[in-house]
């Protein structure tokens, strides 16, 4: 079954006639395949202390930025006074970015990107990412991204606070060429973090989880799918496929 969850969907769409006009897009875990990245890299630095990234620390942390990633991490797995979390978190950003050079789209990804492009519909992304981050993970899909209208990335001189605060996504809205009001954005996410902030934005979001996620971070978005392959862009009044 493609949709996990459509109460708060439903309930949303017959009380507000808020127009969808402009789409904005998280990316790691969303639009590329990252996350077993994160995993894999974050379980080398953990392992040398005897401890398991787990899916249920994993989902605390994810969405969130680098340093209030790490600080989370620390916390969970006790780690304060073990652990340099500087070194760790330079050592862990080195081995990704050579990784993230192999990044992988997500299933649905580029058909509903080129799609929404192909009809006009103003689109950008909204990364936690580092903007040297970003360009490795986006180097073999340069012509795909190029497609969003601007991505505003995590080190982002005009942003003050990480997610799960809005700021992210309401600086992603106000750099449209005609900046939409946030009831009338969209918002993809895949993590807890960002869905908290989509909604702190006062913006509508559709929620993408990995399958391992714990069900207890679930069911605040607006709608949630298994894949954006089972996006309908027509029940928010955009085009159809």
């Amino acid at each position: 079954i493609g949709v996990l969850q459509n109460s708060i969907f439903d309930s949303y769409r017959t009380t507000t006639n808020s127009e969808i006009t402009h789409v904005i897009f998280d990316m790691d875990g969303l639009l590329l395949d990252t996350e077993s990245i994160y995993t894999l890299t974050t379980q080398e630095q953990v392992s040398r202390y005897g401890k398991d990234f787990t899916w249920e620390v994993k989902g605390k942390l994810m969405g969130t930025g680098e340093r209030e990633g790490w600080e989370i991490l620390f916390r969970e797995l006790e780690l304060e006074g073990k652990a340099d979390m500087e070194v760790m978190m330079q050592e862990t950003r080195n081995r990704r970015e050579e990784l993230f050079l192999t990044c992988k789209l997500m299933p649905g990804a580029e058909r509903l990107i080129r799609h929404l492009h192909s009809h006009g519909v103003p689109i950008c992304v909204a990364t936690s990412s580092r903007s040297s981050s970003f360009v490795a993970k986006t180097s073999c899909h340069p012509e795909l991204f190029a497609l969003f209208h601007h991505c505003v990335k995590g080190d982002d001189a005009e942003l003050k606070r990480a997610k799960p605060s809005p700021d992210i996504f309401l600086v992603a809205a106000s750099r449209f060429t005609v900046p939409p009001s946030p009831d009338n954005c969209l918002v993809f996410e895949d993590a807890p973090q960002g869905v908290e902030a989509a909604l702190a934005a006062k913006m509508t979001c559709v929620m993408v989880p990995d399958s391992h996620l714990s069900k207890s971070l679930l069911g605040r978005a607006h709608q949630q799918l298994a894949s954006l392959e089972d996006f309908d862009p027509t029940a928010y009044g955009l085009p159809g496929f």
